[in-house]
């Protein structure tokens, strides 16, 4: 019996609160979509999009003065995943019509496959999934 197991690639960085980090994670992101021969699929530019979005909504809403957020990367073949861990209170939601700004959730269940929030013992992780095709 010889089968092999494919175990899934990682890349995780924890990121300051500071204004050019969604840049950095873009940026950090993009390295890893080219390591992974992602960078030229047709979903890179939603995901890049996405992690911009989730880690702009962390910045302003999830991470406390003096903390940084974890940008959590995982591809197994079939499918990315984009996890973005902050130390804040709160539920993210999807804004309704009449509301002000905050149209990132939006585009991020727009643009990935599957999103959600999941609670930590110190705060939260948004996640997003990409299947590849």
């Amino acid at each position: 019996m010889n089968e092999t197991t494919q175990l899934p690639l990682l890349r995780e960085r924890f990121f300051r609160r500071e204004r050019r980090t969604a840049q950095a994670a873009r940026r950090f992101t993009a390295e890893a979509l080219a390591g992974w021969g992602l960078a030229q699929t047709s979903r890179a530019d939603d995901v890049l999009l996405c992690v911009s979005e989730l880690v702009t909504n962390a910045l302003l809403h999830g991470v406390p003065p003096g903390r940084q957020l974890r940008l959590f990367l995982r591809y197994d073949v079939s499918a990315l995943v984009v996890e973005v861990h902050d130390s804040g209170g709160g539920v993210p939601h999807i804004v309704r019509d009449g509301d002000e700004g905050g149209r990132g959730l939006l585009l991020v269940a727009a643009l990935s496959d599957r999103w959600g929030v999941r609670e930590r013992e110190l705060g939260k992780a948004v996640w997003c999934e990409f299947v590849v095709p």
